[in-house]
């Protein structure tokens, strides 16, 4: 699921441009958007069957920051420092570039062409659906990409698992142009516990 939710996230940056373009074309598009874009941000709500959860996510260029109610997440481009709740401690490491074709949700939608087909999942009052379905076999059945037909922006995303149970995520406060400097993708020990261990696994 954590491979899901990313991917989810992946597409919370990601504007597409005209509705009589090609899925295709589109997603060419978004992408180069997300390249051209000094910082982005945007707020969300996830809700899915093992409960529900809200954060926020800044990324510029590779370096990416995730803020949510379980994890916290501050990659600079070398260092990656992520905490959980589950574990309550901080981890630090020097992740591996097939590491953060997992992680960084930047890497993850520049593997959409290549992992998924992509296709219209249909129109309906002020909004355009693009729908991703996995090439290769997989736990997730397709993605479903809800955007504004007036603003062009993503308002809604949602996986669908083969095994019938669905993750919605709802989007709000999108922003191509944050306010963002070195310090954003650095550990900040204010926003975990006070007394909470680091562990250097580099």
């Amino acid at each position: 699921m954590r491979k899901a939710f990313l991917l989810i996230l992946s597409v919370i940056v990601m504007a597409a441009t005209a509705s009589a373009q090609s899925p295709s074309s589109v997603v060419d598009k978004v992408l180069g958007a997300m390249k051209a874009s000094s910082a982005i941000s945007a707020s969300y709500v996830m809700s899915s069957p093992q409960g529900n959860s809200r954060g926020t996510l800044v990324m510029s260029g590779k370096k990416f920051r995730l803020m949510a109610d379980d994890v916290k997440c501050w990659y600079n481009g070398t260092t990656m420092w992520s905490y959980s709740t589950a574990t309550g401690e901080v981890n630090i490491t020097t992740p591996t570039a097939a590491d953060l074709q997992m992680t960084n949700p930047y890497s993850v939608a520049q593997n959409f062409k290549s992992a998924y087909i992509v296709s219209k999942g249909g129109k309906g009052s002020g909004t355009y659906t693009l729908k991703f379905t996995p090439k290769k076999k997989s736990n997730v059945k397709h993605l479903l990409v809800t955007v504004s037909s007036s603003t062009w922006l993503i308002n809604k995303a949602e996986i669908v698992q083969t095994n019938a149970s669905k993750a919605t995520i709802t989007i709000s406060n999108y922003n191509r142009n944050a306010s963002v400097n070195a310090a954003t993708f650095e550990f900040d020990k204010n926003q975990v516990p006070a007394g909470t261990e680091v562990v250097d696994l580099r």
